[in-house]
Parts: structure tokens; C-alpha cells; sequence
């Protein structure tokens, strides 16, 4: 008998935000349901992140093994405080995103001594670190990019990045055309990172650059989608632009039991038990969840104008507040607000547990900042959306959803901004009248049909012979054959 082939072993480089952390340990999740050795590397602050998921899908004995390395995270070379491990904290700092990133970049001598020492069979590394391609290079290991999102984002940015568009307008409140893609969308030029269509070279422009270049050079690219969502757009990635890529989404469906999907991401603030029981006692698709991401934040007025709104609206909701961003109760909220929902409302003060809420019947619409991960289990758990894009990508994602799949509505925004200022404000009367189209009338029927049925092909895609799993198993078999295939 010959000896035993050696075990496939992948490693996880997430990067250091919430949004990067929990796809990424999805993903090391369904490889290890693969019988593949799966490691994430992460630092000591952000462990915790990781650790309570781990025990519980290992307790539940799912056969999702993942182990933890851990890096030191260099805030004396990089001079950030001490603990100021990921973007979340470093974002609450003024002036400290720079350092952070630095940072990162700094942890790369560490990580080579790794593989240098262990011998992976492949490392999935995020996007923003894009020389971890060089880095695997050196050892003779395939790097694979890990995006976090779509692919119509994918292919829109890429396209809007090389045929700059946007100049062919001339003030921030015209709209321009998506070039080269299968749909006739525009965009604001106010709705693009000021970074990116700057005249002027820049940090973030110059990181941008070197991650489509990494993406270029890498052995491919992991996407957190399916292919009955996005085909157009996962054709174009690969066809026209000539990218490598496997969908395995959506991955957040590796969650299956009540435990798993109240410990997925940070501490929640509430007991996942207490959520689904004042969930219980609402009726069908009457609930509107809000959350707007880890990264977001709102400012005392703009929480004004939701409360409003949704006191107006009459709905049940659940609303996800930021811790800051309401410490004085007083204040965040109309005066007696908090009284008066308090039949209708559950205002949650911190992180929730997402996928869980999402997956309840009672709730009948997402008011989402459009992160891909939000926007995905959005879908996922077949909800129509009420979308309300800030930064980062998220203005492409909310094309997706409300110009392309039809399941969600839009609020209006129309400046791309990381901080909230007055001058970004949604008035009442917009955000009212979307939580009013999606959760009643003929409009509001015909988004839920889509949802569901978008969902439907969401948990069709993941199981056995699905167009994810499928992908999924096509990749693992690559792997194996990496060396002969050279």
C-alpha cells in the first residue's frame, strides 16, 4: 500500500477589517468542509474575531477545522498605538488609516518566514495586501486574490479605472456611462472615490494600481458570488478581461445552525435568542433591518431623519446603531422616541447578529449601506433592500441591486464620502417613501417574488453539483495539480 497522498493545506491572509475577516474565514470554512488543511493568518487583537467561530462549528462538529497563526503586528515601526490592530479602530483615530496601512505592509518579512517554513500549497491573500503575490513567487506557491466582492463591481471599476469615463462629464452632478457592460448604467460623478479620478497622483490611487497589477500576476481570483446572480458579469471578468476566477458564494450559507450564525463576526450586543424571540412575536415581512456596517457611521441629524422616518412609516424595525454614534440618547434620537417605538422597535446598540435577523420570516426589508458581504446575505436570505450606498464600492453594488436584479429600492444618495457631513443628509421624506415601496404595494410584490427567488438560487449554488460547489471542487483539483500543470 502506497503512503497516503498529503492533505491540500491553503493559508488566509484576511485583510485586518471586519468586512475582509468573516468572508474570508467563510471560505477557509468550506475548504476545510473539503477535507483540506486550512490556516488563517491574523494578528493577537484580531483573534478573537476568529476563535469564537472556530469553536463553535468545531463543537458542533461540522468537520470545519480551521487553525489561527498568529503575526505580530508592528505598531512601534509602523507608529500607531498600541492594540491599534484593524481598520475598524485605526478609522476612529484622525490622521491614523496611513500608519495602519503601513502597517499591514510591514507584516510582509513575518509572513515570507512562514512560508518560507511551512510550504503551503496555496495562499489566499485580501486584495490589499498586492504584494503577496511577489512574496508566494518567492516560495513557488499560487496566490490567490480574495476581493470581498461582486463581480459586476469587479468589472465595473476595472473598466471605469482604464477608460476613465467620468471625464467625459464635466461637474459632479452629471451622470456618466458605464462603458464596455452588458446593462446601460450611469453614475454620478459625485458617486466615484475622489481619490481615483483625481488628477493628482495618490496614496490610495497608487494602492489601487498595484492591486489590479498583483490581481493581473496572481494565479486567480476567489469571488464571494454565484453565477445565476451576476452571469453576464462573471463572463465579462473572465472573457473580457481576462481574469481567472472561481465563484464559491455565497459563503456566508456555510453558517447553517442558530449557534453558528449568532457568532459569525464580533461579540454580538445581543443574546441571539432575545433577538429571535421579539422577532417571533412580529408578523410576516413586517420588520425593517437596518445596519449600515462596521466601517459606516451617521451623524445626530441624519439619525433624526431615520427616526422620523421610521415612526412615520409605522413599521416594525430593528435598527443596528454604532456604538458612538448614539451615546447620548438624548440627543441621537427625536425627543421620546425610543418610548414611543418601543412595541415596534428593537434598537440594538453595537454589533447584530446579521444573518441571523436577515434569516427570519418577520423581516421584509434591508436598509443596507451596500458592503458587498451585507448586500450578499441581503440576498442570500431573500430580502428585498432599501439601499444606501457611502463609500468604498458600494455604489456599484447598489446598481446591482436596483438596476440590474430589481430587488431593492434606492434612497438617493449621491455623494461617495467615508465621513458623514450635513451635506450628505437624506431628508425624511425620501428615506419614508423607500421604506414605503418596499414594504407595501404592487412594487413592493414584485421585488419580494425576485428575492426569493434569488434566493432560492443562492442555496442551490452551494450544495452538492451547484454552480459554487462545482467551482469550488474545480479549484481544489487545480491545486493538487499545481506543480504537474507547470
Amino acid at each position: 500500500m502506497g503512503a497516503e497522498p498529503k492533505r491540500l493545506h491553503i493559508v488566509f491572509f484576511p485583510f485586518l477589517a471586519h468586512g475582509h475577516m468573516i468572508p474570508t474565514l467563510d471560505v477557509a470554512r468550506l475548504f476545510a468542509a473539503r477535507n483540506v488543511e486550512a490556516t488563517i493568518i491574523t494578528t493577537r487583537v484580531n483573534a478573537p474575531r476568529f476563535t469564537s467561530a472556530v469553536d463553535t462549528g468545531n463543537r458542533i462538529g461540522n468537520n470545519q477545522t480551521v487553525k489561527l497563526e498568529l503575526l505580530r503586528f508592528p505598531t512601534h515601526e509602523a507608529g500607531v498605538p498600541e492594540g491599534c490592530e484593524n481598520a475598524e479602530i485605526a478609522m476612529r483615530i484622525p490622521g491614523m488609516m496611513p500608519r495602519f496601512f503601513k502597517g499591514t505592509q510591514l507584516l510582509r518579512e513575518q509572513l515570507e518566514q512562514y512560508l518560507s517554513r511551512v510550504k503551503p500549497n496555496c495562499l489566499v491573500a485580501d486584495m490589499f495586501y498586492p504584494w503577496a503575490t511577489e512574496s508566494a513567487n518567492k516560495y513557488d506557491i499560487p496566490r490567490l486574490v480574495f476581493h470581498g466582492t461582486s463581480y459586476f463591481s469587479l468589472c465595473a471599476q476595472e473598466i471605469v479605472r482604464v477608460h476613465e469615463p467620468y471625464k467625459m462629464v464635466l461637474c459632479n452632478n452629471e451622470k456618466f456611462t458605464i462603458p464596455l457592460i452588458p446593462h446601460d448604467i450611469k453614475l454620478l460623478r459625485s458617486q466615484m472615490c475622489p481619490d481615483l479620478i483625481s488628477d493628482e497622483d495618490n496614496d490610495f490611487r497608487k494602492r489601487m494600481d498595484l492591486v489590479k497589477k498583483s490581481e493581473v500576476e496572481s494565479y486567480g481570483v476567489i469571488v464571494n458570488s454565484f453565477y445565476e446572480l451576476e452571469p453576464d458579469y462573471a463572463e465579462v471578468y473572465t472573457k473580457e478581461l481576462g481574469r481567472k476566477a472561481w465563484h464559491v458564494g455565497p459563503v456566508s450559507l456555510c453558517n447553517r445552525s442558530v449557534l453558528e450564525k449568532g457568532r459569525r463576526g464580533n461579540q454580538a450586543s445581543i443574546d441571539e435568542h432575545e433577538c429571535l424571540t421579539w422577532l417571533d412575536s412580529k408578523k410576516l415581512a413586517s420588520v425593517v433591518y437596518i445596519s449600515f456596517g462596521s466601517m459606516s457611521s451617521s451623524i445626530t441629524p441624519q439619525l433624526h431623519e431615520i427616526a422620523t422616518a421610521l415612526e412615520n412609516s409605522g413599521c416594525n424595525f430593528i435598527w443596528v446603531v454604532r456604538s458612538g454614534e448614539s451615546e447620548n440618547h438624548d440627543e441621537s434620537f427625536p425627543p421620546g422616541f425610543e418610548q414611543r417605538t418601543k412595541e415596534k422597535g428593537l434598537i440594538i446598540r453595537g454589533w447584530a447578529p446579521q444573518v441571523l435577523i436577515l434569516d427570519h420570516e418577520a423581516v421584509g426589508a434591508f436598509m443596507t449601506h451596500c458592503g458587498w458581504n451585507s448586500t450578499l446575505e441581503g440576498i442570500t436570505a431573500g430580502v428585498p433592500m432599501i439601499t444606501w450606498p457611502h463609500a468604498a464600492e458600494q455604489f456599484y453594488n447598489e446598481k446591482l441591486v436596483t438596476e440590474i436584479l430589481k430587488s431593492g429600492v434606492s434612497v438617493g444618495a449621491k455623494i461617495w464620502s467615508r465621513m458623514p457631513s450635513v451635506e450628505d443628509l437624506i431628508g425624511r421624506e425620501a428615506i419614508e417613501i423607500a421604506i414605503r415601496e418596499v414594504m407595501d404595494g404592487e412594487k413592493a410584490e414584485t421585488m419580494r417574488l425576485k428575492a426569493k427567488w434569488l434566493k432560492e438560487m443562492a442555496r442551490k449554488a452551494v450544495e452538492e453539483g451547484g454552480s459554487s460547489y462545482t467551482q469550488l471542487s474545480a479549484l481544489i483539483e487545480d491545486l493538487k495539480n499545481y506543480h504537474t500543470q507547470k
